[in-house]
């Protein structure tokens, strides 16, 4: 199984390595598509003239000892969120967090590396021994720029290697590359994340012109048509069986004999409607026994995994709200078009398991407090893609931004409190945007 996977990553990376070298030779300066056995053979060690800091998302230290912890604001907003490193006599930094929401172990305070010249056939490699993380998951980052980080999800992989000692991990750098990243001043080249509960030791990493890749990788390209669960630390113990519990709600509904009339499909804004829109929900759709088939952190590969698993099956809605794509954003800053095709995919699979429904395709909500935030911009250029899934009659888009925005288009804490998530203030005047599409399509 292994020398499988090994066959896969390697091929997997010369693919890529094909598209980077082209895409390099027409970005970069000449002399890089033209390295010789001389340059090739060079690597860049992070064991010297690097500082190590340990994060969370409320503080920072430096371990410039043998240990150090992250420092506790005066008011945290997870008190029992514990996260720290240790640097032992073997060269390895083992990374300790404890109820995190994001723990990282970060390379940082050395010259910007120029990685240009490593992208096309270069490769990562470190030594990890996963001690514990029954409870924790873990992603990989690679810098490519001033504000600019690519991830590889590690989560089921690093579960797998738990207990087994150290293991020569080994990724091809085109797995952090996405076309039109910037290489050539890279600040914070490696990060190790962790969340939840975890111990994880590292050895530091080393970057090679050349290598073989040793662990596979997703394909950026086809990450977001490609259906799995989600693979959050914080969602392992509830999302499966949430979607078993939601099996059981669309089940019970046709043993009572209730018609199904509307379903709303998304992520945790959907989700929304079962806490802070309930009130809403029961004045508006509860009559025509919706279901919200909404799941906290899905992107679209993740809402993609659960239709094709049962979650749109034994019901004959008319109508269908579907609302997905801001954690593609979020979570790995996405290009707009590869959202939209996972967008499209979702579309498609609701329109074959579905074929009586209407379907109402939203616009990604704001989202960042003022309108030039990354991503709310982000977002932006999605929405203005997604017209064209919509035919006007069967499948219409409809974006209600403007009735959760203010005039200068900021955000109110009384409609979304965290610049994404809606209040119940804000699910009011989101049922009450729906009303009148929904009020012809469901009318007896």
């Amino acid at each position: 199984m292994s020398e499988m996977k090994n066959t896969a990553a390697e091929a997997q990376s010369h693919g890529e390595a094909s598209k980077l070298h082209r895409f390099l030779c027409v970005s970069v300066p000449l002399w890089l598509c033209f390295l010789g056995p001389v340059a090739q053979a060079k690597s860049i060690d992070l064991t010297r003239g690097w500082q190590i800091a340990v994060t969370d998302f409320e503080g920072e230290a430096v371990l410039a000892g043998e240990r150090a912890t992250v420092p506790k604001p005066a008011q945290p907003r997870v008190p029992a969120s514990r996260v720290a490193a240790a640097r032992g006599t073997d060269g390895f930094v083992t990374l300790q967090f404890t109820n995190s929401w994001i723990a990282q172990l970060r390379w940082q305070g050395g010259p910007p590396l120029d990685l240009r010249g490593y992208l096309p056939h270069g490769t990562v490699s470190f030594d990890l021994d996963v001690v514990d993380l029954a409870r924790g998951g873990m992603k990989f980052k690679l810098g490519c720029g001033p504000d600019c980080e690519r991830k590889i999800p590690f989560l089921f992989a690093g579960r797998e290697r738990a207990g087994q000692g150290v293991q020569r991990v080994t990724f091809a750098l085109s797995c952090f590359w996405r076309e039109g990243d910037d290489f050539s001043a890279v600040p914070r080249p490696f990060t190790l994340e962790g969340t939840g509960n975890g111990e994880i030791r590292i050895s530091p990493p080393t970057f090679h012109r050349t290598g073989r890749p040793n662990t596979a990788c997703p394909d950026y390209r086809t990450q977001s048509v490609t259906p799995e669960p989600l693979q959050e630390s914080w969602a392992v113990e509830w999302w499966g069986p949430r979607h078993e519990a939601k099996l059981a709600e669309i089940r019970a509904h046709r043993a009572a004999g209730r018609q199904v009339d509307l379903v709303f499909l998304g992520d945790s804004i959907t989700q929304g409607w079962e806490n802070e829109g309930r009130a809403a929900w029961a004045t508006h759709f509860a009559r025509h026994n919706a279901v919200a088939l909404g799941f906290g952190g899905d992107r679209t590969e993740n809402l993609l995994w659960r239709l094709q698993h049962g979650e749109l099956d034994g019901m004959a809605p008319r109508a269908i709200v579907l609302l997905i794509g801001t954690n593609n954003t979020g979570e790995r800053l996405e290009d707009p078009a590869l959202t939209l095709a996972g967008i499209r995919a979702n579309l498609d699979e609701i329109r074959r398991r579905q074929p009586q429904a209407h379907v109402l395709l939203l616009a990604l909500f704001p989202r960042d407090e003022k309108p030039d935030g990354l991503l709310r911009r982000h977002n932006a250029r999605i929405n203005a893609l997604l017209p064209r899934l919509a035919d006007g009659r069967q499948v219409v888009f409809l974006d209600i931004g403007p009735a959760l925005t203010q005039p200068d288009g900021t955000l109110s804490r009384d409609i979304l409190p965290d610049w994404l998530h809606l209040s119940p203030a804000g699910y009011e005047r989101w049922a009450q945007r729906l009303a009148p599409l929904l009020s012809q399509w469901l009318k007896p």
